[in-house]
This record gives structure tokens, sequence and C-alpha cells, in this order.
């Protein structure tokens, strides 16, 4: 029986965070096409939502998300070859990238709970958030070149991004499982912790960014994706264009009046 697409996916807004679980357990959280509809279109609706301020992505069981359900693309690719027309790979254009784009595009932060094993598309959806807390018992796979793949969900470039170019080369052409603690050390986890407080843990990190200056957020955000591709000059220009706008926030107000005050700030998000 096909999965509801509102099960695969669960979606919930509480006071300005966002939580999306990838819901599979027992396909350790593949992404069939049910599962890839339903995540692209929960991220593109926390972004598009004015009352989010930060979102959480996480999932059930015992992993993040293995990404591609391989017994899916068998079927699809075997489909494919039989009718002699389309592309069993069209799922890239469809899915995976919106979901890295709404990640990576949103103007808020987007926290990765990485309870489990995060491999191909599921290590992509990890990389493209803005902060990584890993469970201790989690792992991270690129997987791509195990299937006789290249990399897709924007693995080409992130990972070489958060640690370097050799590194990437030699994890996509050689394709492992990387623990939680060696993913600390190389710059992929930003936090490790043990799995019972994987979930308290990635929702106090998600609750105080929600709670946080989100136009500010959203200008660091930006401008680090923008010093990843840009010279310094072009920079610095990007730099001044964005503190602009965050300093004609009301939570650049509230944050100097606070520090003049000695009070902590209780910032709008606007």
């Amino acid at each position: 029986m096909a999965d509801n697409v509102a099960d695969t996916v669960l979606y919930e807004v509480t006071d300005g965070l966002a939580t999306i679980t990838i819901n599979r357990p027992d396909a350790m959280n593949a992404m069939n096409t049910a599962a890839k509809v339903a995540l692209r279109d929960a991220l593109q609706s926390a972004a598009a939502d004015a009352a989010v301020r930060a979102v959480l992505l996480t999932a059930t069981g015992r992993a993040f998300c293995v990404g591609q359900d391989l017994k899916e693309h068998v079927a699809t690719l075997a489909a494919t070859r039989e009718s002699g027309t389309g592309n069993a790979l069209s799922t890239v254009q469809e899915h995976y990238n919106p979901v890295v784009r709404a990640i990576t595009e949103m103007e808020k932060p987007v926290v990765a709970g990485v309870n489990g094993v995060a491999a191909g598309a599921g290590f992509g959806f990890a990389l493209a958030c803005d902060y990584r807390v890993v469970a201790d018992s989690a792992s991270f796979n690129t997987s791509f070149a195990g299937v006789a793949l290249t990399a897709d969900s924007g693995v080409s470039w992130t990972l070489p991004r958060l640690i370097g170019q050799s590194r990437a080369a030699d994890l996509l052409l050689f394709p492992r499982s990387i623990s939680a603690q060696d993913a600390y050390e190389l710059g992929i986890a930003n936090k490790v912790v043990p799995a019972d407080d994987l979930a308290a843990e990635a929702l106090a990190v998600a609750r105080r960014l929600a709670d946080g200056p989100t136009v500010a957020y959203a200008a660091l955000k930006a401008s680090l994706a923008y010093g990843a591709g840009h010279t310094l000059s072009e920079t610095l220009e990007k730099e001044d264009e964005l503190q602009t706008k965050a300093g004609a926030s009301e939570d650049h107000t509230i944050a100097v009046q606070a520090f003049l005050d000695k009070a902590k700030p209780k910032y709008l998000g606007k």
C-alpha cells in the first residue's frame, strides 16, 4: 500500500518554530514519491509563512534519511526502460532540488536534528541546513557512487564548502560510513549529543533561533551564501546592503535598548 502523503512527513508550527519530521521509520525514512512531495511542500510552506521564524528538520526512528527509496526507484527504472520514454531521475529536478532550495533560500534558520544515519539525498538535506545537531549514534554516507550515481541534493556544493575539496572528493569517490564524532571533527556536525538527548537538544537550538532576531539571521544566512561565491570586494558591498536592512529592523532597536538597559531582549522577528 502506498504511503499517505500527509503521514510521510509531519508538520507542526508552535510559537514561531516549524517542526518538520520525516516519518517513514520502517523504511529508514527513505524518500519515496509521497515523502518527497510532502517534504518539499512542508519546507515551502514554512518558508512562505511569516509566522515561522525558524525550522527544525528531523525524523522518526533510527534513521534521519537514507536517501532515495531504491525499491521504488528500481520499479521506475524498469518502467522507463520498458516504455522508452521519460526520465527515472526526474525526481532530482522535481523534488530534491526544490527541497534544498527551500532550506537554503528561506529567510530563516533551519536546524537539522540528525537522529540516525543520513545518506545520499538525506545527507544532502542535512548539509543544506544552517546548523546540525547530531546524535552520537548517527552516521553520514555520501552513498551516490555506491549505486553508480553522481551527487545530487546540493552535496557537490555544500560538502566541499564545509570540509574542503580534497576531503569531499574522498568521501564522494569512496562512500563509507562517517561516525558522528568524525563528522564533528570534519566540520559536518555542529554539535554532537547523546542519542537520548537529541530531540531535546535540537529543539532547544531551534527554539533559541525562533526566539531570536529573524531579520539578522536571514541576513547572516544570505551573507554566508553570497560570500562563498564572490570576491571580498563584492562581499563587502553585500554586507553593507544586508547591514542596512538589519539595522532598519525593529529587533535591532530592541536589542540596542536592551543592551543599554542591561536587560534580555524580547525580539519580534521583524
